[in-house]
């Protein structure tokens, strides 16, 4: 539901977003709204707003050569927001996954990206780029449950690694105590000899001699 306006406000128009451009994502749905403030007049940016999955945009009299254009680009711009690339925070929210998951399924190619995309931040001087990621492909991967499915692999995959890990280190040690065990000096007759059980007694009673 729209949120209601200012009673001055005699000039509104509504626009209400398909599930298929916010992914029920409510990150989603804000990303939207900061891409179409972007593209209206800096004058006429914050007489925009949403509601839910409704946008709203509201002047009031007098504002004719504002809102006539702003209503434009929003009806324009709203034409092809369903394929407005999805960025880092909005894809960790709609398949509800960490910022550490998306790292690691991007690395190695489970979670396909679309391109990169380079912003200033706002009050600074530097630029960051990160990957971007097709809405479809999104709404692919959430439908068939992917982050799950990923995970199970993960746990899977990690379970393999310790047991192989273990078996090194367990043959790694058995190999060590081989090696020590070969390079010990071996003993004289007379020594091994000396060892045998009763010698002593033996050699006392002159059986040798």
């Amino acid at each position: 539901m729209a949120k209601k306006p200012n009673k001055d406000y005699q000039m509104i128009e509504t626009w209400t977003l398909s599930s298929a451009a916010t992914l029920g994502s409510s990150l989603r749905t804000k990303g939207i709204l900061l891409e179409l403030r972007a593209r209206l007049p800096l004058v006429s940016r914050n007489s925009l707003t949403v509601e839910g999955k409704t946008l709203v945009l509201a002047m009031p009299d007098g504002c004719e050569d504002e809102f006539k254009p702003a209503a434009i680009i929003i009806t324009r711009a709203l034409e092809a927001i369903e394929t407005l690339p999805v960025i880092p925070r909005e894809i960790e929210d709609i398949l509800t996954i960490s910022k550490t998951e998306r790292r690691r399924w991007l690395e190695d190619g489970r979670l396909p990206s679309a391109g990169t995309r380079t912003v200033k931040l706002r009050g600074r001087a530097r630029q960051i780029t990160f990957h971007v990621f097709d809405p479809r492909v999104v709404e692919e991967l959430l439908d068939r449950g992917a982050a799950d499915e990923w995970r199970e692999e993960d746990a899977t995959a990690k379970l393999e690694n310790r047991r192989r890990a273990a078996y090194k280190t367990k043959l790694t040690r058995s190999l060590k105590k081989d090696m020590k065990g070969n390079l010990q000096p071996k003993a004289s007759p007379q020594e091994a000899s000396s060892s045998l059980a009763g010698w002593e007694e033996f050699g006392k009673n002159g059986l040798l001699r």
